[in-house]
């Protein structure tokens, strides 16, 4: 649900987080303003989506499984 009161965001965000639960709440806050958000749960996954998408921000954990 959008609040009128909440700032939008028109951007396409790539999530890339190892924890599902982390990754599911970020989801969530970036969609509640506004954003179309992908999520990948380790580097391989985060080098494809973001070889095959166009984004405007990639959000990343630093230590990620796989690929850093």
């Amino acid at each position: 649900m959008h609040f009128p009161d909440e700032p939008t965001i028109a951007a396409r965000i790539l999530v890339v987080e190892d924890n599902p639960v982390n990754r599911e709440v970020a989801r969530h806050m970036l969609e509640r303003m506004g954003c179309a958000v992908d999520t990948a749960a380790d580097g391989r996954e985060a080098v494809d989506a973001y070889c095959a998408g166009t984004y405007d921000l990639l959000l990343m954990d630093c230590d990620m499984p796989v690929l850093d």
